[in-house]
C-alpha cells in the first residue's frame, strides 16, 4: 500500500495537532509568566495550544475525510480509547486525593 493511500482512524489528525499545539504554546505560557512575574499566566499557553490544535486538526481531518482517507474506529480501538479515558480519570482523581491529603496534613 502506498503511503498516500493509507487510511487514518477517525480523530487521528485532531489529536495529533492538539498535542503539537500544546507542545508549541506551552512555552509561550511559561515565558509570559516569567516576563509578567505572575505564574497564573502559565495556563494560557496550553489553552491557546488546544484551540490552535483543534482548529488545524479539524480542518486537516475534514480534508482527508473528503478524500475518503478517514475510516471509523475499529472495535478494538474504541475499547482502547475507552480504557485510556477511564485511566486518565482515575489518575486525575488519585492526584486530587493526594493533593488534598498533602494539603491538610
Amino acid at each position: 500500500m502506498v503511503e498516500k493511500d493509507k487510511k487514518y482512524p477517525e480523530g487521528h489528525f485532531l489529536s495529533m495537532w492538539m498535542g503539537i499545539g500544546i507542545a508549541i504554546f506551552s512555552g509561550f505560557g511559561v515565558s509570559l509568566s516569567i516576563i509578567m512575574n505572575n505564574f497564573s499566566f502559565m495556563g494560557i499557553g496550553p489553552a491557546i495550544g488546544v484551540s490552535f490544535g483543534l482548529a488545524v486538526g479539524q480542518s486537516v481531518e475534514n480534508k482527508y475525510k473528503e478524500k475518503g482517507l478517514i475510516r471509523p474506529l475499529t472495535e478494538a480501538e474504541q475499547k482502547r480509547k475507552k480504557n485510556a479515558v477511564f485511566a486518565g480519570i482515575l489518575i486525575l482523581i488519585l492526584g486530587m486525593l493526594l493533593f488534598l491529603l498533602l494539603l491538610f496534613l
